[in-house]
């Protein structure tokens, strides 16, 4: 298994998207692409977005910050969470342009994001 020591992405996930991309610009300064109402990219280094803002809808995994740490293999990723006291909070799936993603909830309940290629 290939450690990965940095993030790879963030995603804010907020019950008001557009207030949420509005202090995140003000505080920080992020650039904003606005996909459609439910999520925008942040941009980051050389123009490639580091993370995204979504609205969070009654069936939304999560609400608030999830760092996303990149790995070879979110599946083998997301057992290994589970084998350690991890809990699923989003399922494996593909996210275009991005790769694979997946969600665990650490055993003090902490939200945290799977990345593979």
């Amino acid at each position: 298994m290939t450690h990965h020591p940095v993030p790879g992405w963030f995603d804010i996930s907020t019950p008001d998207a557009p207030r949420a991309r509005h202090f995140y610009r003000e505080m920080f300064g992020w650039s904003m692409n606005v996909l459609d109402e439910t999520y925008a990219l942040v941009g980051g280094e050389g123009g490639r977005p580091a993370g995204g803002i979504g609205q969070a809808g009654p069936d939304s995994p999560y609400t608030g910050i999830v760092v996303y740490f990149p790995v070879d293999d979110v599946d083998t990723a997301l057992e290994r969470a589970e084998k350690l006291g991890g809990s699923r909070r989003l399922e494996p799936q593909s996210v275009p342009g991005m790769g694979r993603i997946a969600v665990f909830t650490d055993p003090d309940g902490n939200a945290v994001g799977l990345l593979s290629p």
